[in-house]
């Protein structure tokens, strides 16, 4: 899959906005240098679970880039509300959400649909911001009928899409149409990938023909496929696991966020928690090196729910810019 002449063997992407940036850190070999991966020396800020005192430094917002709401109960979970959601961003000082649809059947029991999610925001508009969703199996109806409702989504309001969570791979033709839909509105894809939804092989090579094929679309990285490859020795069982251990050898991850600038890392989820804390040393460095390219999120989906992202920025040491980038730069400039 190579569009507009762009290939991925030399690792660089154009960029449709008029710029071609090159991350002056070495992929995986700057997160090596930093002297963390596997060490059992010195303990970090990050092992100590230490809170960075700056005195009077503001961090800025925070924003949430994965949240959801949910119609009715289901797996013993209440459902969960505009109202809900945005009484539990208060109690937690969370400024702004992506409240993400679920149109696929693999991506939860109950479907909390593209219209449906644009109705419940529109009581909170400085709160709350929609993305629409659609299956790429959609298209069995024609390329005309799901171009219709994505203009019509956006149209609404929809300002990304996501959370794509379909059962195919993640390099099918049907995604593909998906993708460049995407592209010609200017939307940044949420997607999640692992054993069952937007499938792809140890290694990623799929994704990553993707990401080198949309350059101008922005892709938010999301769930176990995506995040037990922070190390190597990724086995395909992984894919839908929680690896655990210390990070010997710095995976596809770091390598694929250091080689392109339209591929970002959604924190949320108790995968991305996992690939912070499985290491904590390894962690903090891939969130100093690669600051400019995570972003803040929760996957809240229930009443009650544990999130332990909340801590985040207690358990990490991390400078200012670093913080704010990860807090809400990088949101704002997905969403330009």
């Amino acid at each position: 899959m190579v569009r507009h002449g762009i290939g991925a063997d030399d690792g660089s992407t154009a960029d449709d906005r008029g710029t071609t940036r090159r991350r002056t850190l070495e992929g995986a070999a700057g997160i090596a240098a930093a002297g963390v991966i596997g060490s059992a020396g010195s303990a970090s800020a990050a092992d100590q679970g230490q809170t960075r005192q700056d005195g009077d430094l503001e961090d800025g917002p925070l924003f949430d880039t994965h949240c959801h709401l949910i119609p009715e109960e289901t797996l013993g979970r209440e459902p969960l509300s505009a109202d809900g959601l945005v009484a539990w961003m208060d109690d937690n000082g969370i400024d702004r959400a992506v409240v993400l649809a679920l149109d696929s059947p693999e991506s939860y029991p109950v479907l909390a649909s593209s219209p449906w999610i644009l109705d419940q925001v529109e009581a909170y508009p400085d709160r709350l911001i929609p993305f629409c969703s659609i299956d790429p199996r959609t298209l069995v109806y024609g390329e005309d009928a799901v171009e219709e409702l994505l203009e019509r989504y956006v149209e609404r309001g929809a300002r990304g899409f996501g959370e794509l969570k379909a059962g195919v791979p993640i390099d099918d033709s049907r995604a593909e149409r998906i993708y460049e839909l995407c592209a010609d509105y200017g939307l940044p894809i949420l997607f999640h990938t692992d054993e069952k939804a937007m499938i792809d092989e140890v290694g990623l090579p799929g994704l990553e023909d993707v990401v080198a094929s949309f350059p101008e679309v922005d892709f938010l990285a999301h769930a176990h496929g995506w995040w037990a490859h922070v190390a190597a020795d990724v086995e395909e069982a992984d894919l839908g696991d929680y690896p655990d251990g210390e990070v010997d050898e710095p995976g596809r991850v770091p390598e694929l966020l250091g080689r392109y600038d339209n591929l970002y890392g959604d924190l949320s989820g108790i995968s991305g928690w996992n690939a912070l804390t499985r290491d904590p040393a390894f962690g903090q460095a891939f969130l100093e090196a690669y600051s400019e390219q995570l972003i803040f999120g929760t996957d809240y989906i229930y009443p009650g729910q544990a999130v332990p992202q909340l801590e985040l920025f207690e358990r990490f040491d991390l400078e200012r810019s670093a913080r704010e980038a990860i807090r809400y730069r990088n949101l704002e400039d997905v969403l330009r």
